[in-house]
């Protein structure tokens, strides 16, 4: 059974969910110089296999190691894991193909399919409040992707449609997993989720290995192992989150990863802000904060749920 939120104390939640978005977005600028030279897939099984040490020492910490290790549905872990990896194979494809901001204004379409997802498999009533919120976030992803979905050339030849592509299949993805893990939360205890995505991820990642994988420099592999403990130390940080505040206090604070990005993006990759990113993250963050706000109205708050499915990539 999960321990019981007892304590809040929102100035804490908030600065552990600042703090783990802020890993999260330099765990991804990471990610996007080592798959410049290694194929995603092997990016995959660095970012979650060293992620996993750190997780099995905070549930020994905790004393929740047993119950990270024995999971209830192994069915349903493996199904996550599937969904998961495939999230992040496509995220770190897509992360080595466009610029850092324009990657994280796209996966903020994750709550607009979430919402879509929801009312298809769970048979959620979806009235005209969320749906036109879905829709405003869908409009402004639509926006940042405009520059990529046209026949430019020099977008074709570069591969960023494709990259744009691959970061808004991998949103739809990641809803698909949220709407499995609000099943999971029902029998799962929220460490087994954690340990078993990152397991099942790692394993996966291996059947990518004929694929092409490469030896990689010091350099790559210091940033994908660095990805990975960095992930992990993150993970920790938004799950504490949620036990001195609740998710739909600590849910807008989601979008700060923007900000994040536009600086590890300029300083590091050298990219630009452009009005379409601007205009579109905008109505994104607009739709989805809208979802949030319903969602709060409406009892849906879940600390596990968000919990489990925080691993930015999944």
């Amino acid at each position: 059974m999960e321990r019981p939120h007892t304590e809040h104390r929102p100035r804490q939640a908030i600065a552990l969910k600042v703090t783990a978005i802020l890993l999260f977005t330099c765990m991804a600028a990471m990610i996007k110089g080592a798959v410049a030279e290694v194929p995603a897939g092997q990016a995959v099984f660095f970012r979650s296999f060293f992620a996993m040490p750190i997780i099995i020492l905070w549930l020994w910490h905790r004393r929740e190691l047993k119950e990270g290790l024995v999971p209830n549905s192994l069915k349903g872990h493996i199904w996550r894991g599937v969904i998961g990896t495939s999230a992040m194979i496509l995220t770190f494809v897509g992360l080595g193909l466009i610029p850092l901001p324009e990657a994280t204004a796209i996966g903020y379409a994750t709550p607009m399919f979430t919402v879509i997802l929801a009312a298809i498999f769970l048979g959620e009533r979806v009235r005209f409040f969320r749906l036109s919120a879905v829709a405003l976030g869908l409009i402004g992803v639509m926006v940042v992707m405009a520059p990529r979905l046209s026949l430019d050339t020099t977008a074709m030849a570069s591969g960023a449609s494709l990259g744009a592509l691959c970061i808004l299949g991998a949103a739809m993805l990641r809803g698909l997993v949220q709407i499995h893990v609000r099943r999971m939360v029902s029998t799962e205890h929220t460490a087994a989720i954690v340990f078993y995505f990152s397991l099942t991820a790692a394993s996966l990642s291996l059947l990518s290995i004929p694929f092409g994988w490469v030896w990689p420099s010091s350099y790559a592999l210091m940033l994908m192992i660095g990805a990975g403990l960095v992930g992990g130390v993150a993970q920790i940080l938004v799950t504490s989150s949620y036990r001195f505040g609740a998710a739909s206090m600590l849910a807008p604070f989601d979008y700060s990863s923007l900000i994040f990005a536009a600086v590890f993006g300029f300083f590091i990759f050298e990219e630009q802000l452009t009005l379409n990113m601007v205009i579109g993250a905008g109505l994104v963050v607009a739709g989805g904060i809208l979802i949030i706000l319903r969602e709060r109205q409406l009892g849906m708050d879940s600390k596990k749920l968000r919990a489990a499915t925080a691993h930015k990539g999944d």
